[in-house]
């Protein structure tokens, strides 16, 4: 069968080249804000589609969001149109797995203020007392231990780390690789035996929110936490001031609550209303874990694989349920 897939506010960045030499020859690929035949698309691909496009483009069946997760707006539109299917990409798992241990290793060690300290001819923190710490016989609780939690979980397992997940939908083998795997329900009884708190979930109505204050305070003293899911997933008041006040001993933060409006606010947009930037015990990353210009081949492989069980009459991979998020 023949299908029209068409890419909505497409970044120029993106190699569409690689994608089309990777589809089926009855796919008609097409890109841009204003398609030329609206009538004959079948597959939208868009991260944040209006609802002006979406009812421009009457026949449409499914939309691919081309990267992990799926915004609460989008999804929120998508759920006002029950004959569209919703679909996104797990592409990044692998360097948004290793990002998160990074910023492990980077708030565990305490490398970020070493560093510019050193820069500045400061040997001071190689003196005395620091705040860096062990983590080999310590305990890892990865919070949403799905794709990208399974590759986070063997490494902190190298290090010498016991490794807990908790997600929502168990499986079968509820020790799974070494891994002990619980409910979404024991996160509370499970909190005070952690020694990392390692969040890689989605936003979803269910997630915001999760780890609040009396989640954080749970934890044990000298904590590290990690965020490379959804910002919002760890209330933004609450981790300030558990960093301030001592409540975990650091945190490597990927997401965050307030972003760009445009390109030109990039240059000067805080990433919160609270001065994390002002602490020493923060790494700060801009949302870059999963946006890596060498995924970017995988990112069209996969989305060449979706586009080809459209055109073939299968069912395309990776759905999203509307009601849950994800």
């Amino acid at each position: 069968m023949s299908l029209h897939a068409h890419i909505l506010n497409i970044s120029s960045t993106l190699p569409l080249d690689e994608l089309r030499v990777r589809l089926h020859p009855s796919i008609r690929l097409t890109d841009g804000a204003e398609p030329a035949e609206p009538e004959t698309i079948d597959v939208l691909i868009s991260g944040f589609p209006t609802r002006q496009q979406i009812d421009g483009c009457p026949n449409v069946q499914a939309l691919i969001v081309p990267f992990a997760g799926v915004p609460s707006e989008t999804r929120s539109l998508l759920a006002e149109y029950p004959h569209i299917s919703l679909h996104n990409l797990h592409y990044n798992v692998v360097p948004t797995a290793e990002m998160a241990v990074a910023l492990l290793l980077a708030a565990a060690k305490v490398i970020v203020p070493l560093d510019r300290d050193l820069r500045h001819n400061n040997w001071q923190g190689r003196y005395g007392v620091t705040s860096a710490t062990v983590l080999d016989g310590k305990t890892a609780l990865i919070l949403g231990y799905g794709q990208i939690g399974r590759r986070i979980a063997p490494v902190c397992q190298a290090l010498g780390m016991r490794v807990i997940g908790v997600r929502r939908n168990l499986p079968e083998d509820p020790f799974e690789n070494g891994v002990g795997v619980h409910p979404i329900g024991d996160l509370c009884s499970l909190l005070p035996a952690c020694d990392a708190l390692i969040v890689v979930l989605p936003e979803t109505p269910e997630t915001v929110g999760l780890i609040g204050a009396s989640e954080l305070a749970l934890l044990r003293a000298g904590a590290v936490v990690v965020n490379v899911g959804r910002g919002s997933t760890i209330d933004e008041e609450a981790l300030y001031h558990a960093l301030v006040n001592g409540v975990i001993r650091s945190a490597g933060i990927d997401v965050w609550y307030t972003y760009p409006p445009n390109t030109e606010a990039r240059g000067n947009t805080a990433p919160s209303r609270f001065p994390f930037h002002e602490l020493d015990n923060v790494v700060m990353s801009p949302h870059r874990a999963g946006w890596l210009s060498e995924a970017e081949h995988d990112r069209m492989t996969l989305l060449a694989d979706l586009l080809n069980a459209a055109a073939e009459g299968k069912p395309i991979p990776s759905r999203v349920d509307k009601t849950l998020g994800y």
